[in-house]
């Protein structure tokens, strides 16, 4: 929080609206903007699950309502953009926002995109990148890596309850994050209004499964293990869940980048924007291993 700190708000800049509000993502958002010193909007499509505290308000908000954008995104000087999770129909619901956001008088945008994808053109959240670039609005594109809460909150959860992680990952490493690091980033993008920047956001370590096995192990007290599958078993299994197909394919395209490597590599770019190292995952397994208590 020192590093936030070391800068004004930007004149004017009073109003933030956070979309996914009750995400893993959005949640840390909102509460590091609070605390930051920014009146917040926290957007979602059941505000009844946000408590109404000083400084954040919430509002409702559904990508697929058009009603409800103009009233959200009424007196709003910044936005914080992130699509739902594993959408393959991004384009058509956040490129909306976007345009009425700028019809609306937002002077700065923080998109959360995703790492890597600037190397896939018609990924749908390249295609969104590419719409905000072009806006005219000033932008942030923050691009994280997958996130350490994917295990004690996220999808990962109800496996690790199970004493496992099944996964087509293989040997496969990543530089998980966590979201309150990224939360951080959005922080200091608004106060110093880091324009026209792109950011590629990932941990201090590469680690493949195996290894944040044994580190959830260490800490939780419970024999957690790795084990990797054949990606057709993952993905029957995400079916059987009722996954939509869409979201299925888009896994199975994560975890293919994965195996070939393409998530492993480690940046410097949240030190550089917030003067912090992030968090390793041992110590984010400390803070949070009464999730797999």
């Amino acid at each position: 929080m020192r590093a936030l700190a070391a800068y004004a708000l930007l004149p004017g800049m009073k109003r933030i609206l956070v979309t996914g509000a009750t995400g893993n993502l959005g949640r840390a958002v909102v509460s590091t903007l609070k605390n930051a010193g920014f009146n917040v909007r926290a957007a979602a499509r059941n505000p009844s699950k946000l408590a109404a505290t000083s400084g954040v308000e919430p509002v409702l908000f559904a990508y697929e309502n058009q009603a409800t954008h103009a009233t959200a995104l009424q007196d709003v000087d910044g936005l914080f953009l992130v699509a739902p999770p594993l959408d393959a129909e991004a384009p058509a619901k956040l490129n909306p926002v976007i345009d009425l956001a700028k019809t609306r008088g937002v002077r700065h945008i923080v998109f959360t995109s995703a790492l890597g994808v600037d190397a896939v053109e018609q990924a749908p959240l390249r295609i969104v990148e590419r719409h905000l670039m072009a806006s005219g609005v000033p932008y942030t594109i923050l691009r994280p890596n997958f996130f350490m809460e994917n295990f004690s909150t996220g999808f990962l959860a109800p496996m690790l309850k199970q004493g496992g992680i099944f996964l087509a990952a293989a040997d496969g490493k990543t530089s998980f994050i966590s979201v309150t690091d990224i939360a951080g980033v959005v922080a200091v993008a608004f106060r110093k209004g880091l324009a026209s920047r792109e950011f590629n956001l990932t941990g201090p370590e590469a680690l493949d499964h195996a290894a944040v096995a044994a580190l959830i192990s260490k800490v939780s007290g419970r024999r957690i293990t790795y084990q990797s599958i054949p990606e057709e078993a993952m993905l029957s299994s995400l079916r059987g869940t009722g996954m939509p197909e869409s979201a299925v394919q888009y896994v199975g395209a994560l975890y293919s980048a994965v195996r070939a490597g393409h998530m492993a590599a480690v940046t410097n770019d949240v030190e550089t924007v917030t003067g912090t190292k992030p968090t390793t995952f041992e110590a984010f397994a400390i803070q949070n291993k009464m999730a797999w208590a």
